[in-house]
C-alpha cells in the first residue's frame, strides 16, 4: 500500500463518523439535479474498472465506487464504508465497523469477502457490521491508506467487477473503455442529502489538452483537466482549481463548488460527481 501524506491531520473513528454528517459548504446550499460533462485525459482503450491508473478511470471510479475511508475537502480522515476503526496492538490487527445499508447496485449487500477480494488481505468477518484485517507487520498508517481510491472496494465476483458495480452514488449507465463514462444517480443511497447532488455525470476522453480547452471555452462540457484556459476564452466564466495559482482543472461557472477544495488527488479528491452541482 502507497504512503499518504502524513500532514493530513488524523481523526479517530468516533470522529470520522460525526464529521461524515457534515459538510464543507459556504454560500448557496447545494440541490439535486442537472447533469455535469467532463473533458478529461488519461483514458486507454484498454481499461476496464480495476484500472486504477489515468484520470479518466479515476474520475469514473470516484463516481461508482467507495473506498473504506476518505479524506475530506477540510483534510481531515473520516468513514466511509467504514464508520469507526481501531487496533489494539500497535497496528498489526485492525478492527472496522461498517456503515448501516451498504450496498451495491445491483442491490447485493456489501460483505466481508468484497472487502478481502479488493485489498487482497486477510480479512475476517466479525459478525454485527464489523471485520478485521491482519496484517504481517504493524501499520498505524492503514487507515490513511484505505482513503487512496487505487483501494476502493469492489464485488467479489469478476463479472460483477466487470460490469462495474459498486456502492457508490452513481451506477454505470454506460461504459464505452477509453472514451465515454456515464453514471446516473442512483435512486437510494445511504449518503441522501449529503452528497450526490447531479441526476447524471458524464466523462469523455479527450488527449489532448488543447482540444479540450477548446470544448471547454465553447460550453461543450462543463469541466476539463487544463491549466490554461485557450485565448479566446473569458476568464470571468470558469474557476480554476484548486487555486488560480495552482491550477490543475478549470470548471465552468455553471458548476458549483464547495469553498473548500479537496487536494490530496485531482478534481477534489476525485470527488467532482458526489462533491459539486448546478447552479
Amino acid at each position: 500500500m502507497t504512503r499518504l501524506d502524513r500532514r493530513v491531520l488524523f481523526t479517530s473513528g468516533a470522529a470520522a463518523a460525526l464529521l461524515a454528517a457534515t459538510g464543507v459548504f459556504a454560500g448557496p446550499s447545494p440541490k439535486r439535479g442537472g447533469r455535469m460533462m467532463a473533458a478529461l485525459s488519461g483514458a486507454d482503450r484498454a481499461d476496464d474498472w480495476t484500472t486504477t491508473s489515468g484520470l479518466f478511470m479515476q474520475a469514473a471510479r470516484g463516481a461508482v465506487f467507495e473506498t473504506l475511508t476518505e479524506i475530506a475537502a477540510d483534510g481531515t480522515l473520516r468513514g466511509n464504508i467504514a464508520q469507526a476503526w481501531a487496533s489494539d496492538d500497535g497496528g498489526t490487527t485492525w478492527r472496522f465497523e461498517l456503515a448501516q445499508d451498504v450496498m451495491f447496485h445491483d442491490g447485493v449487500p456489501l460483505r466481508p469477502s468484497d472487502i478481502a477480494a479488493s485489498l487482497r488481505g486477510d480479512v475476517v468477518d466479525l459478525g454485527a457490521g464489523a471485520f478485521q484485517i491482519a496484517l504481517s507487520d504493524p501499520n498505524p498508517n492503514l487507515p490513511f491508506q484505505l482513503a487512496d481510491p487505487q483501494f476502493a472496494i469492489l464485488p467479489a465476483e469478476a463479472d460483477r467487477q466487470a460490469a462495474g458495480i459498486g456502492t457508490g452514488l452513481y451506477a454505470v449507465r454506460k461504459f464505452d473503455a477509453g472514451r465515454q463514462f456515464i453514471g446516473s444517480r442512483v435512486a437510494v443511497h445511504r449518503k441522501d442529502g449529503t452528497e450526490g447532488w447531479l441526476d447524471e455525470v458524464e466523462i469523455v476522453s479527450i488527449p489532448s489538452h488543447t482540444v479540450r480547452g477548446e470544448a471547454l471555452r465553447d460550453g461543450l462540457v462543463d469541466v476539463a483537466d487544463v491549466t490554461t484556459l485557450d485565448a479566446y476564452a473569458d476568464p470571468a466564466a470558469f474557476q480554476f482549481l484548486p487555486s488560480e495559482h495552482q491550477t490543475q482543472q478549470i470548471a465552468h461557472r455553471s458548476v458549483v463548488v464547495p469553498a473548500s477544495v479537496g487536494t490530496s488527488w485531482p478534481l477534489d479528491n476525485l470527488a467532482m460527481a458526489r462533491r459539486w452541482w448546478k447552479a
